[in-house]
């Protein structure tokens, strides 16, 4: 499916090669999407994403920090990120009944890797978040198994990402439109050097009225009645940067991405998760160093370019997902529809914020 870029959604900033999380350097996304067939009960629309920071390179911790909006959901592993500064290992996002297996099988997945000598003395607390996909998912069934986390964990590669009903996003709902999984990713100067922030975003959020592209409340204006009525969704927006940032910069960063949701026309309800991490692939080795560290880190007054570029791609990453979308039935016969896109163009049109136009 195209993307809102490709045709012609405007958005701020300039993005990178991929448009997507994807472009920082190292960074590798994998999905696992769980199915049910075709007409049979119970219909089971649900899967898992993982996004590992430097790739397989597990034993290499990086510098995060994390934010949380509204606290209606959960993102384990987030204290120790707050306590010690670091992501010591991948981000999986899966729905919300998941977590616990989701969270014992990257335990697994990881210590296969570390090897048993390695491993002897090792713990982990894993970050894995969620969203909510009763509306298209049989969520009460526990369909998700080990199995599928680990095949998103091994099906991690760098590249162009899937988007959309994918991985974790596969059953997700936003702003009355299918949601799911998007990503974007900006280049900025920074530290006079160019540098690339990137989002992954889960989306499950917003009400119909809500939603705003490029400016333009489009959701009022599209014809049909919404899928639900009361905002009872979530988003967790994964940041991803190479420039080299300290752990208070990293939390800092990840505050922008509340800003990013606000452009799409969110208020962050109450029954709503709105869950940030943000993380630095810059010093590698920090982790394991016996003796003194000497970290690298860019000035706070270099910052503002990395916050313009953490809200930008991340306002994308969102529209990019409702983009992607395809119209979707789930349990009793809901049926949550895809985006329209030429009637969201149109919209765009008569504003005068299309591309080129």
């Amino acid at each position: 499916m195209p993307r809102a870029r490709e045709l012609g959604v405007p958005f701020d900033g300039v993005p990178g090669s991929l448009d997507a999380v994807t472009d920082v350097a190292g960074v590798e996304v994998g999905h696992a999407t769980v199915l049910s067939e075709e007409g049979r009960e119970p219909v089971v629309r649900t899967g898992v994403t993982a996004l590992l920071p430097r790739g397989r390179a597990v034993d290499d911790p990086v510098f995060a920090g994390v934010f949380s909006l509204n606290g209606n959901g959960e993102m384990t592993g987030t204290h120790w990120i707050e306590e010690s500064g670091f992501l010591e290992g991948p981000v999986l996002l899966t729905n919300t009944h998941s977590v616990g297996v989701v969270r014992d099988a990257a335990v697994a997945w990881m210590l296969e890797r570390r090897g048993a000598e390695a491993a002897e003395d090792w713990w982990s607390l894993p970050v894995v978040a969620e969203t909510w996909d009763g509306w298209l998912s049989d969520i009460d069934g526990f369909h998700i198994r080990a199995e599928h986390a680990v095949a998103a964990l091994d099906a991690a590669r760098g590249g162009a990402l899937a988007e959309g009903g994918v991985g974790g996003g596969t059953g997700m709902v936003g702003f009355g439109f299918k949601g799911g999984i998007g990503t974007a990713s900006r280049v900025v100067s920074s530290g006079g050097a160019p540098r690339l922030v990137g989002a992954l975003a889960q989306v499950n959020f917003g009400l119909r009225e809500q939603l705003t592209i490029a400016g333009v409340p489009v959701g009022r204006a599209i014809e049909g009645e919404a899928p639900r009525r009361r905002e009872a969704g979530s988003v967790i927006v994964v940041l991803a940067t190479d420039a080299p940032l300290l752990p208070h910069q990293c939390r800092r960063l990840a505050r922008r991405a509340a800003l990013g949701i606000a452009r799409t026309g969110s208020i962050a309800a109450n029954s709503s998760g709105d869950l940030f991490l943000a993380f630095s692939t810059g010093n590698p080795g920090a982790w394991a160093s016996r003796g003194v560290y000497r970290a690298e880190a860019i000035p706070n007054e270099a910052m503002t370019p990395l916050f313009a570029a953490a809200v930008e791609a991340t306002e994308e990453a969102v529209i990019n997902a409702l983009f992607a979308g395809k119209t979707t039935t789930g349990p009793r016969g809901r049926v949550v529809p895809g985006l329209p896109h030429e009637r969201v163009l149109d919209l765009l049109r008569r504003h005068r914020r299309i591309s080129g136009e």
